[in-house]
Formats: structure tokens, sequence, C-alpha cells
């Protein structure tokens, strides 16, 4: 009887060991600046999430809306900090609705499945602004922050040029597609842009910070940022804004990304546990 139960003890340990030492996602694991990066597919679609070597109470998380890699310095020190990087491949769709139903599912699966913080610190660069305003606006209270670093925030300005933006005919062509307008009159009437739909994120009181370049000729600051200032504040709506004089559209960040980094966590779900090694 004790042999038997020595067995069992034995087994019981090493499917525990072979529990713990299972990776946290599935799919193929890469090395992503000294973390481990896993890509797999979610409803169809492809999926990036790089994990923490110690996860921060709550799980909180960053997602994202394009551009993943780009200028990494903010990821790498929230990684340190205990937050999970994440990213859906869904390119040329501009933030369309259908883009918003793909989120939903990443959503659904990495808050559900995987026991990620209900609410997500969302990055948009450029035309990532388009996914993380229309995405937070249909899910406001699901939305910890948003960070958008010289963000589409008006199709109409970039890419379709009609302001001082530059145009751009192969991605206003997407516009029309993705969002099933007819014609240009039909799209440049739409009413659901970033700058005409921040309502439901005042509402919920979630934090913005908006970093641009007063030089930008693509995506122009004063009809993108500029009213987006100008409108969320008159909601009541709290936004930082760090302006980079004589900066155009490239290069996005900051030289020191300290003050990205610490508004995400600060705003996030759950504070950085003192065990995660942060920066």
């Amino acid at each position: 009887m004790l042999g038997l139960r020595l067995i069992v003890i034995g087994c019981c340990l090493a499917a525990a060991a072979s529990a713990q030492d299972a990776p946290p996602f599935p799919g193929k694991q890469s090395e992503w600046h000294g973390f481990r990066k896993f890509d797999f597919v979610v409803a169809g679609k492809e999926a990036q999430v790089v994990v923490p070597d110690t996860v921060a109470d709550g799980k909180p998380w960053v997602w994202h809306g394009e551009f993943f890699g780009h200028k990494p310095d903010p990821d790498i020190a929230l990684l340190k900090r205990g937050f999970h990087i994440v990213y859906l491949r869904v390119p040329d769709m501009l933030g369309s609705p259908t883009a918003v139903k793909h989120w939903n599912d990443f959503y659904a699966e990495l808050t559900g499945k995987y026991g990620f913080a209900k609410k997500a610190a969302l990055v948009g660069l450029s035309r990532g602004g388009l996914y993380c305003y229309n995405w937070a606006a249909a899910n406001p209270d699901k939305v910890a922050s948003i960070y958008a670093d010289a963000p589409v925030c008006d199709f109409k300005s970039w890419p379709g040029g009609f302001g001082k933006g530059k145009r751009s005919d192969r991605d206003w062509k997407l516009v029309l597609e993705q969002y099933g307008f007819a014609n240009d009159e039909e799209a440049k009437a739409y009413k659901l842009n970033p700058v005409d739909n921040l309502a439901p994120l005042a509402k919920a009181k979630v934090p913005l910070l908006h970093v641009y370049g007063d030089a930008d000729e693509v995506v122009p600051w004063e009809e993108n940022t500029g009213l987006i200032i100008d409108r969320y504040r008159s909601l009541g709506g709290d936004i930082t804004v760090i302006a980079k004089p004589g900066v155009g559209h490239h290069p996005h960040g900051l030289m020191d990304s300290t003050p990205i980094v610490e508004f995400i966590a600060k705003h996030a779900v759950a504070k950085p546990s003192k065990a995660s090694g942060g920066t």
C-alpha cells in the first residue's frame, strides 16, 4: 500500500510540474526583447501575446491597435512591471465595424479564457487610433486608458485628404470598402469617427494621453488630436497632451518614454505588484 501511495503521489507531483511548465498560450513561441511571445489564432485572425516574467496583480495588459513592435520602449518597461502586451492582426480594416467585431472576439478570449483584466490599456499609433477609439467607443466599460500617438481620429483628414491631411488613394479605397460606403459623400457624412464619438468615453471617465508632432503634415494634429482635446474636455473628459515642437508624423513616441509608461501604469485596473521587477 505504501508503494502504491508513493506512486500516486509521484504521478500527482509530475502532473503538477508538467502543468507549471506548460506554455501559458498556444501556438508558436519565440523571444521578443527577452520575453516570451506567442503567436496563435483567435476566430480566424492572427494574435500575438508577449508574456511578462512575473504577472502583476489583476493581470493588466496593453493592446496595440497597429504597428506592434514599433518604438517598443514603453512595452518593455511595462512588461517588467508585469503587464502583458497584445496585438490582433486585422490590417487594412482601419477600425471599421468588422474590425471592432474581431476585437470583441479577441477581448472575450483574453478575459474569459486567460483571465486578463476586464479593462485594457489601448495604444493607438497613427491609423491605430481608428481601431482603438472605435472599439473603445463601442466598449467604454472595457477600457482602462488610451494612449494615442499622432493618431488618425477622422478618416476624412487621413486617408481622405479632404482637409489639411495627405491623401492616400489606396487607403481611402479601403475606407469605402471596409465601412460599406457607396461613395465619397456618404463617407464624409459619417458621424462615428473618433472626433465625433467621444461621449461614451467621457461618460465612462476613460483617461486619454495624446502625443503628437505639431508639424505633422500627414495626420495634422489640428484635425485629429486638436479636435479630440477640445471636444473631450468640453464633455468633462480627462486628457493629457504632450506636443513635440517642430516634429512631423515621425518619429513616434518620446525620447524618454517614462510619461507614457507612468500614464498607463497609473490607470491600470490593478497596480503593478512589488515582485514584478518594475522600473
